[in-house]
């Protein structure tokens, strides 16, 4: 594998593997030359279907079960695959919880469900990775954050703030190792239909109303977070450090035009520009 965007002779390791945005992740990595560990709880078919895919394009890959509630999984999880697979260059931290509860209703055991899964198992991978990444000098971090950390709703208000925090503790880590070659990002998807999320989108009235909201006009893919990873992975992106870039078909910028009641209907009319 050659060209501006290889991989080749990287080890990288997802989490969250198994399905939808991780999976495609992995592969496409795999496809640009690296090994690639993948990560997941509770699917060992996914996870078995995700090695064989990687396997396929040429590409070692290990399987790795782990339950990131349990404080202590991600540093386990870092240490086999460091010992079995050998040390990672890369790390896209994409598992994560999304429980949804009215606001009034987000109790102590929420909040910790979703700071253990979503938080704090982020910063033991790191602990556990990027200082050996930067003694050999290059390092890529990837965490899958969301479009809820720019746009939170009060349903998800566990979610979103989690994912606002672990923007910021990239942030910090990232000015700390990036004269040592790594670089350390954010890439937030927006409305992604995937395996989890299918049930929703079969509704056409769903459907309607996401793409609605999306000046591309519809819902992502997990194939649409592929490009933006493999280009944060690579030597291409060596300058670019502590980013949130949002894949959510413009979302964040606004509704699309003509989505509002009477929004240009004067603006429009014949002989006027």
């Amino acid at each position: 594998m050659t060209g501006a965007f290889s991989l080749l002779g990287r080890r990288a390791v997802v989490t969250g593997a198994n399905s939808g945005i991780g999976r495609a992740i992995a592969l496409g990595l795999a496809r640009q030359g690296a090994d690639v560990a993948v990560h997941g709880h509770g699917d060992p078919g996914g996870l078995a279907s995700a090695r064989a895919e990687i396997e396929a394009l040429g590409r070692r890959s290990m399987t790795c079960e782990a339950d990131f509630f349990d404080p202590a999984a991600p540093e386990t999880l870092a240490r086999r695959v460091t010992n079995e697979f050998g040390p990672v260059d890369i790390l896209i931290a994409n598992a994560a919880i999304e429980h949804r509860t009215p606001w009034q209703e987000a109790t102590d055991e929420h909040l910790a469900r979703h700071f253990t899964a979503n938080f704090a198992s982020l910063m033991a991978l790191c602990r556990a990775l990027v200082p050996a990444m930067a003694e050999r000098g290059w390092g890529r971090v990837v965490a899958t954050g969301s479009v809820m950390a720019a746009r939170p709703r009060a349903e998800t208000v566990a979610y979103a703030a989690f994912k606002s925090a672990q923007l910021t503790a990239i942030r910090a880590i990232a000015r700390e190792v990036a004269p040592a070659g790594v670089i350390m990002n954010v890439m937030s998807p927006g409305a992604i239909e995937t395996e989890r999320t299918a049930d929703r989108y079969a509704d056409a009235s769903f459907r309607r109303a996401v793409a609605a909201k999306i000046p591309v006009g519809r819902p992502g893919r997990p194939e649409d977070c592929v490009g933006p990873a493999i280009f944060l992975c690579s030597n291409e992106a060596a300058y670019l450090t502590g980013v949130d870039i949002p894949v959510d078909g413009g979302w964040t910028i606004g509704d699309p035009p003509g989505s509002l009641p009477g929004e240009f209907a004067t603006k429009n009319r014949p002989g006027e520009q």
